[in-house]
């Protein structure tokens, strides 16, 4: 395994991997916050790490983080998690910046809430016979009265890790229904 992936070109990178945490600086434990930094700022490390050198010896890549919103507003009671993605953002660009004559992009993208199962077994575990009521509160959060879907970012970042995108480096990309900017 390890000569074929030392044989072939990795083009892109898509680093997706993140976890999240309830609770204010006052109630996050050290544990729970170094499980959030190993996973959301760690993880990202390790794997631009992995991936830098293979990029640069073979002409370049993109690579794409998942921030958030969070990054930008410091969501209340998630402190560790707005940190963390904080920290994604700032990776962004200082790899964007030191890999630009390598011919490696490098952007991240910072959705506001997006329907997923997670949110679903959120709403379930913590509004038990409310979650539809809470569903409705939680998509009003975004000007455009919704969450996003999943194939709505996923758009985002095939785009930007396309060859159309081959002008764009250094960005993080809210895709939040206006919530950065839109809100009252």
């Amino acid at each position: 395994m390890q000569r074929i992936f030392e044989k072939e070109r990795v083009h892109i990178l898509v680093n997706n991997a993140g976890i999240a945490h309830i609770g204010k600086l006052e109630n996050t434990l050290e544990e729970d916050f170094d499980r959030i930094y190993c996973v959301n700022v760690k993880g990202l490390y390790n794997c631009m790490l992995a991936t830098v050198g293979h990029m640069r010896t073979n002409g370049g890549g993109v690579i794409l983080n998942m921030a958030s919103v969070a990054a930008w507003v410091g969501l209340a009671d998630r402190f560790a998690y707005s940190t963390s993605k904080g920290a994604v953002v700032a990776m962004t660009y200082s790899v964007a910046k030191d890999y630009l004559a390598d011919n490696i992009r490098c952007n991240c993208i910072s959705p506001a809430r997006v329907h997923t199962p997670f949110v679903d077994g959120y709403l379930r575990k913590n509004y038990p016979g409310r979650e539809q009521e809470m569903f409705r509160r939680l998509s009003q959060v975004q000007p455009v009265g919704r969450m996003a879907q999943p194939h709505e970012v996923a758009a985002l970042a095939l785009f930007l890790c396309s060859d159309e995108a081959a002008f764009i480096t250094g960005v993080d990309y809210p895709i939040d229904g206006g919530f950065l900017n839109l809100r009252g």
